[in-house]
């Protein structure tokens, strides 16, 4: 397996910020509701409990269900991780200092790839591809923004299948030797 980072063309810039807007509101809400469940019961939520509260969020914003299940991964995976009952808020403020860069993660399911185009629910995003992404199977993802406001996907891909080479003679190199050489007929050249 292997990750593709492909361009995503900037006419989609303004599309692409709003639904990491909403990315950030799922993980401050997830965030805020796990501290408080830590303060009343004294245990931490696990991403399967928090999906009870996050069920029909995928109605109220443009998000895919499967990216709201992704980003409460996430998000109990880095507070296991980093041993913190509350991780940092997410800041979509554009002109804020501490402005979280964009960021949507997804399964499999929630995008298809066809005609130079990735479609994520109903939005399709044109895409440089210069991996050939027909030649992959997909498996998870996301879409992520850099610091100069470019866009781009990241694709968790197999690699893939190559093909069995036809030759039938083998060649051998000594890296060991410097300045001398044999020749198939025997003979020897410097």
């Amino acid at each position: 397996m292997k990750t593709l980072k492909l361009r995503i063309k900037d006419k989609h810039s303004k599309m692409l910020a709003q639904l990491a807007s909403e990315v950030n509101f799922v993980w401050n809400y997830v965030n805020d509701l796990s501290f408080k469940h830590l303060k009343r019961k004294g245990k931490f939520l696990s991403a399967y409990d928090i999906a009870k509260y996050t069920k029909g969020t995928s109605k109220e914003c443009n998000l895919h269900s499967q990216t709201i299940q992704a980003v409460t991964e996430e998000l109990v995976t880095r507070r296991k991780q980093f041993k913190k009952s509350k991780l940092g808020w997410r800041v979509s403020n554009k002109k804020s200092a501490r402005r979280s860069l964009g960021w949507i993660p997804f399964k499999k399911v929630a995008i298809k790839y066809a005609d130079g185009y990735v479609q994520y629910g109903k939005h399709q995003f044109k895409i440089w591809d210069s991996y050939g992404l027909l030649n992959y199977s997909i498996k998870t993802g996301s879409f992520v923004e850099d610091a100069c406001g470019r866009w781009y996907v990241c694709l968790v891909v197999d690699s893939p299948k190559t093909e069995k080479t036809t030759a039938t003679k083998a060649i051998g190199i000594d890296l060991g030797l410097k300045d001398i050489g044999t020749c198939s007929d025997g003979t020897v050249e410097q």
